[in-house]
């Protein structure tokens, strides 16, 4: 098959560890063909070209680390902007396969566009639900016009959609639930995968790692890498690491970027905490081994969420052998996951005791086994050929 793969995060090799390309390197593997689209800001569009795969790299105005409005107003301009370069450089290209990861929701037309063309099927790897996801924090109004616009543009991707793919049995049901008018028959499980790698680290290693950055080697680190925007509800991560400033056995370390993370820095200027490090990003290398030098991750979400977020952090805390606190709204199944797999906690995250109540937990627990459960899990069920194998079922019937 040849294979059209859309969605809004910059690639620039299949070589790339990553949430997509050890995806694709599946279909690559299986000998399928692979042309992805990727955004890219401040670079002219250019069609890179391999033997087993291609990459059309799309120039568009800039739509990560900024906020909610201003990204919603840039992903508008995306589909234009790629349906042309598809039309420039890829006419030579035809496709049996769609692929598109959400968000964005905005690139309907060209999917659209595209099945009708080549008669395509359209697999959507549902990463987020939008625009609920923005109302949920505040940003529109479930009775405004932009909410009913973006609405709209959802409802027409599920249309077009011969299967859609959630993250979660949460994300399963809420889909069914409120699309009535869906065949709820074309929505299934198809969890966030990666190709497994082993990036826990030896004993001397860890404590080389933290001898780096000045982290304890004597107390329980907890980690939280990635972005640091609205969604992660930041203000109530504050409170929380104020709450465990008088557990002595903890130590926190917050390594991210995002439109939140002034609040985090404003935090750690005015009361410099001896028990939080803050860092301000980090390659992904060098991040890895800081995570793998710790012993519990974590993961939060705004209280506000009506919708089930699934984090796809949970996975690089997993392949590095993590258990996971997870401090979240109530309508994520994500720490139900993390308990029933045996490999972490929950908590609501609007209760700064009970999150202090389960990191003094994880300060006793037995983290090791924790973590090789939920290494177990991944292998179980996270993996990028089940991944494949899910979305390939009906050619493999």
């Amino acid at each position: 098959m040849n294979i059209l793969f859309m969605s809004l995060v910059r690639i620039g090799t299949l070589e790339e560890r990553g949430l997509y390309t050890d995806l694709l390197r599946e279909f690559v593997k299986e000998g399928h063909y692979v042309r992805l689209v990727s955004p890219v800001s401040g670079e002219p569009t250019r069609d890179i070209r391999r033997d087993t795969y291609g990459i059309l790299q799309v120039e568009t105005a800039p739509i990560q680390k900024m906020g909610l409005i201003k990204k919603g107003i840039a992903t508008l301009q995306i589909a234009p902007k790629v349906k042309a370069a598809l039309k420039a450089y890829c006419a030579d290209e035809r496709y049996d396969l769609i692929l598109m990861a959400t968000p964005p929701i905005t690139l309907a037309s060209v999917v659209e566009y595209v099945k009708k063309r080549d008669g395509a099927e359209v697999y959507l790897l549902l990463k987020d639900i939008w625009p609920q996801g923005i109302a949920d924090l505040g940003a529109i109004s479930v009775n405004g016009p932009v909410y009913r616009y973006f609405r709209g543009k959802e409802k027409r991707l599920y249309r077009i959609s011969d299967r859609i793919g959630c993250m979660s049995p949460a994300n399963v049901d809420y889909v069914r639930r409120h699309n009535p008018r869906l065949d709820g028959s074309i929505v299934e499980l198809c969890p966030n995968s990666v190709e497994p790698v082993d990036t826990s680290l030896t004993a001397q290693r860890r404590a080389e790692v933290r001898a780096k950055y000045g982290i304890p080697q004597d107390r329980t680190v907890f980690v939280y890498g990635g972005n640091l925007g609205r969604p992660q509800g930041v203000p109530f991560l504050v409170d929380c690491l104020r709450a465990c400033s008088a557990c002595p056995d903890a130590f926190f370390v917050i390594c991210g970027t995002g439109t939140e993370y002034p609040k985090l820095k404003s935090y750690v200027d005015a009361e410099r905490p001896e028990h939080v490090l803050l860092l301000n990003g980090l390659p992904h290398d060098e991040y890895e081994s800081l995570a793998a030098a710790c012993d519990v991750g974590l993961i939060f979400l705004d209280y506000r969420f009506t919708i089930p977020n699934f984090p796809s952090r949970l996975l690089s805390y997993m392949q590095a052998g993590l258990p996971v606190i997870c401090c979240t709204d109530p309508n994520t199944d994500i720490g139900a996951v993390a308990e029933t797999g045996g490999f972490g906690w929950k908590c609501p995250s609007n209760d700064v005791s009970a999150f202090a109540a389960c990191a003094e937990t994880a300060c006793r627990a037995d983290r090791a086994a924790m973590g090789a459960a939920g290494r177990r899990f991944l292998l179980e069920n996270y993996t990028a050929r089940r991944g494949y194998e899910i979305i390939t079922k009906k050619e493999n019937a």
